[in-house]
């Protein structure tokens, strides 16, 4: 499954050397971080207002767009989706509340 993700993130990886008028992402990276950011929040929105409707496949559609945006994110600051499932490896068996209290200390 998570062959995809680098498929993904070798593709977002090949867009930084895009010029901006030809690909959507390269469109993304040069208009810089608050471009990606905002295109977040809109697909973080979108994705609340799919979760609240029911629909399951137009939850699918735009979760699928928000992990996407986030991929962008990622590889404009030079981190790959390993680092995210490290990440979730590192908090796998331990349980949410004990997480939260680790982050506060």
């Amino acid at each position: 499954m998570s062959d995809i993700l680098q498929q993904l993130a070798q593709i977002l990886e090949e867009r930084k050397l895009a010029s901006a008028d030809s690909s959507y992402v390269a469109g993304l990276y040069a208009k810089g971080i608050d471009s990606i950011l905002k295109k977040i929040g809109e697909e973080a929105t979108e994705t609340v207002i799919a979760g609240k409707s029911g629909d399951n496949r137009q939850i699918v559609y735009e979760t699928a767009d928000l992990w996407f945006h986030t991929l962008v994110l990622l590889a404009y600051q030079g981190l790959t989706p390993n680092d995210v499932l490290a990440e979730l490896q590192r908090r796998f068996g331990l349980s949410g509340l004990d997480e939260k209290a680790q982050r506060k200390s």
